[in-house]
């Protein structure tokens, strides 16, 4: 073996997730990278095809290995006509709808040690959406970076990207930095604080909730969304409540929250926590996000839509969400390394601005699906939008389309303030 080929194997030890393949994937792969003198391009590729076959507890790579019909064949020929049967077989079952029927998901029992940061006067709070960008139609939705990393740990989450995942980071100074932002009283703001950490699985501790309500009654011309996937109803108790805080809650079938939303609340539990909710008078909402494409997706869906049609009232909410699974490779290198078994990544992974993600005939069937099985009433009173996908999905799915992200946003932020007000003053005539 030249040197040039050793270094090249040197790289596999380095790849991510190559490490979580059992021994005689490792082997195999090793083998055939030595075998076919493979390149590092496509050795990286063949690691990334064996990570995410045993991630989806898909057959490995060995099982798919068909040299049939190469003897004849030699060098890269030979090579490249394997690696293209391997790829394609890959390509076919990312392609194909996905089932959990035959998908064992893991058994989490994980428990983050929870950190103080010291104050540290140079580092921001208040930013921008994370993925917020210039080819999706975006809210322009501000973040308040209250807390930073999750305690849930949902496959799909981009939020493991950013932050080291094995620590949840809250701010000691949190109040005296509140207190320090510029608030223009004469703009409305719509700031969340869920997309550093889920915002209400924390409760109050370390007077969390009790600094950022201060800071919402201060400014009430600040929409304050609270997103979660909890089932936490303790912050209600919290006196007084602003009148501009939204509580949402980001929904998906049973399925997907078994399989690939680990820690989180059940179905039930968190519309039983939005009932509580919107019972005390606060403004609530609904993230449909990610819609996820498998083969009982529309049974499920129907279902919850469904659902949430008959537990509560188009006039106790302030909006409803769609969008769907969209990665940034950064989340994807981290799946691999992770090893955490997950079929949320054996999709069709189209370029989606720059991100990766269903084609966009997939997301309209979804979205418009989505959107046709809500009543006219709850379409004329709920705004509902598409989050972070392309703009030429709105006009198929809802019948029309903003112009550019201010007008988007500037319709949101209104639409939202009159929604608010008309739920405070209901609850007050009560």
């Amino acid at each position: 073996m030249d040197t040039q080929h050793q270094k090249d194997l040197s790289l596999l030890s380095s790849l991510p997730g190559f490490s979580t393949l059992d021994a005689h994937e490792q082997q195999f792969i090793r083998r055939a990278a030595l075998e076919l003198r493979l390149s590092q391009q496509h050795i990286r590729k063949l690691c990334e095809a064996a990570v995410d076959l045993q991630l989806w507890e898909e057959p490995p790579v060995s099982a798919l290995w068909d040299e049939s019909g190469t003897d004849t064949m030699t060098g890269k020929t030979r090579s490249r006509h394997i690696l293209s049967r391997l790829f394609a077989a890959v390509d076919a079952l990312r392609d194909q709808i996905t089932t959990y029927e035959d998908f064992t998901p893991p058994v989490l029992d994980t428990k983050r040690p929870i950190c103080i940061e010291a104050p540290h006067p140079s580092e921001k709070i208040l930013g921008t959406c994370p993925v917020a960008g210039e080819k999706t139609r975006c809210c322009n939705l501000q973040t308040l970076d209250a807390v930073k990393q999750c305690g849930f740990a949902c496959s799909y989450c981009s939020i493991q990207s950013f932050y080291d995942h094995d620590r949840v980071y809250f701010h000691e100074d949190l109040a005296q930095k509140l207190s320090a932002l510029e608030i223009d009283d004469e703009q409305i703001y719509h700031i969340g604080t869920g997309q550093s950490s889920d915002s209400l699985m924390w409760g109050d501790q370390n007077g969390l909730l009790t600094d950022i309500f201060t800071f919402a009654r201060q400014h009430p011309n600040v929409i304050l969304e609270l997103k979660t996937k909890s089932a936490r109803t303790d912050w209600l108790k919290i006196r007084p409540l602003p009148h501009t805080v939204v509580a949402t809650w980001s929904l998906n079938p049973q399925t997907i929250i078994d399989n690939e939303e680990h820690l989180t609340a059940s179905l039930q539990a968190r519309l039983h926590a939005a009932r509580t909710a919107a019972d005390a008078g606060v403004p609530i909402g609904f993230h449909i996000h990610p819609m996820v494409w498998y083969d009982r997706w529309q049974e499920d869906y129907g279902a919850l839509f469904s659902r949430i049609q008959q537990e509560f009232t188009p006039d106790e909410l302030v909006m409803i969400s769609l969008g769907t699974l969209t990665f940034i490779r950064p989340v994807i290198k981290q799946l691999r390394e992770m090893g955490r078994p997950t079929r949320i990544t054996q999709i069709p992974m189209n370029d989606a601005a720059g991100k990766l993600s269903y084609p966009l005939e997939t997301k309209q069937e979804l979205f418009s699906f989505a959107y046709r099985q809500f009543s006219q009433q709850w379409r004329d009173q709920v705004f509902f939008y598409l989050c972070m996908e392309d703009p030429s999905l709105w006009d198929s799915v809802f019948g029309y389309a903003y112009k550019d992200n201010e007008a988007f946003e500037t319709g949101m932020k209104e639409s939202y303030m009159r929604k608010i007000d008309l739920i405070r003053q209901r609850h007050e005539r009560q």
